[in-house]
């Protein structure tokens, strides 16, 4: 127990301790979360792929393992709820709400930092790679589950070619192919704002949870947090020996497929008016209850 509690210590606590600061500037002085969001979308995030995917940690085999096994955990899982969600009969708005809500994580506020005090840079090279898929597939289906029959997935399509760090995952590509090097000013400027990449996601955390709304529906929330808590863990584990992951990779993959609800569902349920207050409600308790679950997973992993 006390190995447990050191590891909450070491490694979860440092992510509270610094979404709440950004809970309580949200609170007190107002910042809102569009600002910070579009900052981190636009600039933070795409510096921090390019630099993990140009610090010469990963081949290219390695990247398309970790997409593969990315992508297949987040659509097997999704499988499974919405066979859950039929058995139980949820109505379609109930059902999509709770795809979204155990699909995708919070792999990029919460993942990347996870990973990065837990295990180090290699790690965080693997889970910038599952961040990058989970991005797009929620912007591709995500979206199309989010509308369902109010947008095809041509327009959904369009819209991840918005998506800033696909274009750095591009650019990075073909400068590991042909050896190429930034000019130094400009590898110094994107090194700074990957260093700031993960310490502003986390405050940008704290903002988005400090506008959670709750929710009645304490069933539905309530298995998608055991959805997303401890199926998708469990199935991450099952899946990391399937695609022979090793080392930091399966670290990466096993934790990144285990953080609570992403942030970014709240903006698709409350676009499409698909039960928003339940989508942040699962978003708030399953952040708050994630160090219940990753906590001894962090010991099963090493950490």
């Amino acid at each position: 127990m006390r190995d447990l509690f050191v590891l909450f210590i070491n490694n979860l606590l440092p992510i509270f301790l610094a979404a709440g600061a950004g809970f309580l500037v949200a609170r007190y002085l107002g910042v809102s979360t569009p600002a910070v969001s579009r900052i981190v979308f636009y600039i933070f995030s795409p510096c921090l792929i390019f630099t993990l995917l140009t610090s010469g940690q990963l081949n290219g085999d390695d990247i398309m393992q970790m997409v593969a096994y990315a992508s297949a955990s987040i659509l097997s899982m999704g499988a499974i709820t919405a066979l859950i969600a039929y058995a139980l009969r949820f109505d379609r708005r109930i059902m999509v709400a709770l795809l979204l809500t155990v699909m995708f994580g919070n792999v990029g506020n919460f993942g990347l930092s996870l990973n990065l005090f837990a295990f180090g840079e290699s790690a965080l090279a693997y889970a910038s790679i599952y961040f990058v898929t989970s991005a797009t597939l929620i912007y591709t289906l995500g979206v199309v589950l989010a509308s369902w029959g109010k947008t095809n997935l041509r327009t959904a399509l369009i819209g991840v070619l918005k998506i800033p760090v696909i274009y750095a995952v591009i650019f990075a590509l073909i400068f590991n192919w042909l050896n190429w090097e930034l000019p130094l000013p400009i590898d110094r400027t994107v090194s700074l704002l990957s260093d700031a990449a993960i310490p502003v996601m986390i405050v940008l955390l704290g903002i988005q949870l400090y506008n959670s709304k709750l929710s009645k529906n304490t069933f539905a929330v309530g298995l998608s947090n055991l959805l997303r808590l401890v199926a998708f863990p469990l199935l991450g584990i099952g899946l990391a020996m399937i695609f022979n992951l090793q080392g930091s990779a399966f670290q990466a993959g096993v934790l990144e497929a285990a953080v609570p609800t992403a942030v970014l569902t709240t903006v698709l349920a409350t676009e499409y008016n698909i039960e928003p207050a339940l989508v942040t409600t699962a978003v708030l308790t399953s952040t708050l209850l994630s160090p219940l679950t990753v906590t001894p997973l962090l010991a099963f992993l090493g950490a």
